[in-house]
């Protein structure tokens, strides 16, 4: 048995052993990344520890926790209520809006995983509140995103073009900008009457009435350990007992969330993440690092009100994703991804060529980095789309396109992480697991379905 297909095995075998027992699936993929790539890649441990995704860890934490500040001193809370004003009740209308502005972001050239990160949070306040499907609305904001993601002066549109021209096939910008606005719409579309779109309809014009309290979305560790509070280390539990307080509240602690709306802290933290959007979309500075910075800022200003937030980092959501990521960049190291792309390329027939290579893009983008995928199959494609074999270049890049980024639903794409790490109130397992299942559907039927409509219909 090849190294190539030992690692994909035990990624499979990772898969089984997270779902059958409680274990974290990060945990599972460190350490299947330290012995696929010691024993079988002879790669060193800085050269495994190089594969960690640094910038989505950073995404990750400095999102979570920027919300988390917001969500404690009652600015999301404020937010929530000036939209619900703002839409007069309809919350049918909520999952579309959330949509349309990501889709709006990346249309106008942002990163989709800097659109998601700044949609997902708040509108997953709304599905908490106003009891709309968190998977709804966290798949909305998704699609959303990858519905404006290649349009010609967008971040995919660019690097997919660029691509595409300097291999000499055909170019259509628009086409592909329009094939992934509609199969991603329609998507969306599907997914509200399906997770309760229909009933979010006939419900217009009753929240307005309802007084909707602050709730406790993501509850924090407690104890000093948690802090490194050396004063409430050396307060033993006798003592706080004696005192007739707890060990663990030497501080008072301020009532968090339920704050009334539109004082100034809750205007500098609302200012704070319009800068945050403006620094990331207008100026390309990484989301990760401005976030820690802006919620550092809050920090600052009321060190009682944050104290916290870290704890309510999505943590074990991190691991996850980072550690799965960091497996995959060692498989793309070792030459598995290629082998696999390179096996598929050389098939005798085109149109099952290009099928192949649709799962593939698709279940490699699942994992990794969309861009990637786009960048290196397309030229494998080259052979086969230049020859007079019935396969439309054209037809082609769009599905390709379609089909390498529809899948960032999946929990191990940034995207997926976002909103997973992200979604208040819900059993995060359970929430996982539905994530990867929807993700799983959608990377086993698009390609097919893509396939179909650009890839075999026009010819």
């Amino acid at each position: 048995m090849t190294p190539h297909l030992i690692s994909i095995y035990a990624l499979v075998l990772m898969f089984v052993i997270a779902t059958i027992w409680p274990i974290n699936m990060g945990v599972l993929a460190f350490v299947g990344a330290f012995l696929v790539g010691t024993l079988l890649a002879a790669q060193t441990t800085k050269d495994i520890i190089a594969g960690f995704p640094g910038g989505l860890f950073l995404t990750l934490v400095g999102i979570t926790w920027l919300f988390a500040l917001a969500q404690n001193n009652g600015t999301i809370d404020w937010l929530v209520r000036m939209a619900v004003r703002a839409v007069k009740g309809r919350i049918g209308a909520i999952p579309w809006i959330m949509f349309g502005i990501s889709a709006l972001l990346t249309a106008v050239g942002a990163v989709s995983p800097g659109a998601v990160a700044i949609v997902a949070p708040i509108a997953l306040g709304f599905a908490f509140r106003y009891h709309i499907s968190p998977l709804l609305m966290g798949l909305m904001v998704v699609h959303g995103a990858q519905a404006g993601g290649f349009s010609p002066i967008s971040i995919y549109g660019g690097i997919t073009n660029g691509v595409v021209a300097k291999a000499g096939l055909p170019l259509s910008a628009m086409t592909t900008f329009a094939a992934s606005f509609a199969v991603n719409a329609a998507v969306a579309a599907i997914l509200f009457m399906v997770l309760g779109g229909r009933k979010l309809m006939a419900a217009r014009d009753v929240i307005e009435t309802v007084n909707v309290p602050h709730v406790d979305i993501a509850r924090a560790a407690t104890g000093p350990q948690i802090f490194g509070d050396s004063e409430a280390e050396a307060l033993s539990r006798r003592i706080g007992a004696e005192a007739g307080g707890d060990s663990n509240r030497l501080v008072a602690e301020v009532d968090e969330g339920n704050q009334p709306d539109g004082t100034p802290y809750q205007i500098f933290t609302l200012a704070g993440l319009v800068l945050l959007a403006i620094l990331v979309l207008a100026f390309n500075l990484d989301i990760g690092f401005v976030a820690l910075t802006i919620g550092l800022a809050l920090a600052l200003w009321n060190p009682t009100m944050q104290k916290r937030a870290m704890a309510q980092v999505a943590w074990p959501e991190i691991m996850l994703i980072t550690g799965v990521s960091t497996y995959v960049a060692v498989l793309q190291a070792m030459g598995t991804i290629d082998f696999v792309g390179d096996s598929v390329a050389g098939m005798a027939s085109p149109l099952l060529a290009a099928l192949m290579l649709f799962f593939i893009g698709a279940v490699v983008s699942a994992f990794a980095s969309s861009t990637a995928v786009l960048g290196s199959l397309i030229p494998l494609a080259v052979p086969f789309l230049q020859g007079d074999n019935g396969v439309s270049a054209i037809g082609f890049i769009a599905g390709m396109a379609v089909a390498s980024t529809i899948v960032d639903v999946s929990p191990f794409s940034t995207n997926g992480a976002l909103v997973l790490a992200n979604a208040h109130g819900v059993d995060k397992q359970a929430f996982f697991r539905k994530l990867l299942n929807y993700g799983a559907i959608v990377t086993v039927v698009a390609p097919v379905v893509l396939w179909l409509i650009f890839v075999v219909l026009p010819g």
